[in-house]
């Protein structure tokens, strides 16, 4: 079979590592015949709503290995009648039920006959057997060295046979653009499909890793001795002994989707193989290792992302490589958890989000708005008088309606659970030319470190996009 281009160059390099980058068969994945579909409800009319109709069935993945194969429900929802042109492609639990639009998503269907296919999408240790899952991929990875066995490589074939999925529905289905979307697990998914499979227009991770590993190396034991420290210190100091709980859960849970050292070291691997798994099990989901590609082909990206979310690390490298990739980062923002353990801000539940994925798809399905560029920054510190100052300007003229600064100080490393937590604190930002707006602060304390990000909201035709700076880091 052909490799695709874009991954020849990270074949050349994993070979020589010994770990192989697990590429996509593309003509399986979009061969109808190996669906294997099974209907579970026929199209029909949505019983609370006559101008929507859906259809839910269940369909073969893959084979991941020989005899074990993948299945999952997918739902789709189009309007009662004509065909859809244009689809959004998310993410839904394993049940078999026919899943509910809401949100940006719904008004998508309804206000613009927006097609919407969601596939199931779970973690690893929850899928068929479950609690033997993810052992048993641990193995295959472990003995094959081979990436194909990860999270992000059968999250992501998810998103391309749910899409395939609905190609098959010719007289529903004759599509044009299509956008994915997702949140975590399946804001992984969201990336990998757009990588891998040229049919995707556009895609809006949400939470997803962009440059570095999400939660910490994929080889458990290899995370820096500093941060560990630093993780156990904290687990140990909280004081809400069912919010501890809740932290272990997400801990463990996390670790069922990894291997450890101890098990790459009894199959003889090398430390260098060990490096190198740590980024390259989650290389799928790598987007800015692709730009270029995905520039050529036309595909549309808009990261939204959390300040405070470690599944989300390199927020500032990010900035530093790849200031021109559009970002919406929320100062604050986490990737979500228990709200016993402190997790109060959400990102991918928050109302600006939502109205993102709503303007970013009606930008790209129909050009009713722009997407805005994203916003250049110079700053000025003086950290002897503690002033910041400001200025933003957008290259595309773009002159939002409502702007902010926002600053935290003195952020906690990457990976560290007390980085999640970190405070920012905003001013605003005043309009001081042609697409061009400035503003100057005090910052107390003792500063050691800064981090700002600005904040920009931009209303046209009947939408809010909300979009930010990278994450600079001033010293």
């Amino acid at each position: 079979m052909k490799l695709p281009a874009i991954f020849l160059a990270l074949l050349a390099f994993s070979v020589r590592a010994d770990i192989i980058i697990g590429t996509f068969d593309m003509a399986s994945i979009r061969d109808t015949s190996t669906l294997e579909t099974k209907v579970i409800e026929d199209w029909h009319l949505n019983p609370k709503d006559a101008a929507i109709r859906q259809k839910l069935v269940e369909i073969t993945i893959c084979e991941w290995w020989p005899g074990l194969k993948v299945r999952m429900p997918v739902t789709m929802l189009a309007p009662a009648k004509g065909v859809c042109t244009n689809v959004l492609i998310e993410n839904t639990s394993a049940q078999l039920k026919v899943a509910a639009a809401s949100g940006a998503k719904l008004r998508l269907l309804k206000e613009h006959g927006v097609g919407l296919v969601f596939i199931g999408c779970v973690p690893i240790d929850t899928m068929e057997p479950v609690g033997k899952l993810h052992t048993l991929m641990e193995e295959r990875f472990i003995q094959t060295k081979n990436t194909r066995y990860t999270p992000a490589w059968i999250w992501g074939i998810g998103d391309m046979r749910a899409l395939t999925t609905a190609m098959a529905e010719k007289d529903v289905f004759h599509l044009k653009k299509v956008l994915a979307t997702g949140g975590s697990k399946r804001g992984v998914a969201t990336a990998a499909a757009g990588i891998a499979d040229d049919r995707f227009t556009a895609i809006m991770p949400v939470v997803a890793p962009v440059v570095e590993s999400p939660g910490g190396p994929y080889v458990e034991g290899m995370m820096p001795a500093e941060i560990t420290k630093m993780n156990d210190a904290f687990i140990a100091a909280m004081t809400d002994p069912v919010g501890r709980e809740k932290l272990l859960i997400r801990q463990r849970a996390r670790s069922d989707e990894r291997i450890t050292v101890q098990m790459a070291r009894d199959a003889g691997w090398s430390e260098a193989e060990m490096k190198t798994a740590c980024n390259a099990a989650w290389e799928a989901c790598r987007t800015t290792n692709y730009l270029d590609v995905l520039k050529k082909r036309g595909t549309e990206i808009f990261y939204n992302q959390g300040s405070n979310d470690n599944v989300s690390p390199g927020l500032v490298e990010l900035g530093r490589r790849f200031p021109e990739l559009p970002v919406f980062i929320v100062p604050g923002g986490q990737h979500g958890g228990a709200k016993e353990a402190g997790f109060v801000k959400s990102v991918g539940g928050l109302p600006e989000v939502d109205e993102n994925l709503y303007a970013f798809a009606t930008h790209h399905f129909f050009g009713a708005r722009r997407l805005v560029s994203p916003p250049k920054v110079t700053t000025q510190w003086n950290k002897y008088k503690h002033r910041l100052a400001v200025t933003v300007t957008f290259s595309d003229g773009s002159e939002p309606q409502e702007n902010a600064v926002w600053w935290s100080v003195n952020r906690h490393p990457d990976y560290s659970i007390a980085m999640e937590f970190d405070a920012w604190t905003s001013a605003p930002l005043k309009k001081t030319g042609t697409a061009t707006y400035s503003g100057e602060t005090t910052v107390e304390g003792d500063v050691r470190t800064l981090n700002v990000i600005t904040v920009h909201a931009h209303q046209e035709n009947g939408s809010t996009l909300t979009v930010s700076s990278p994450e600079i880091r001033l010293e």
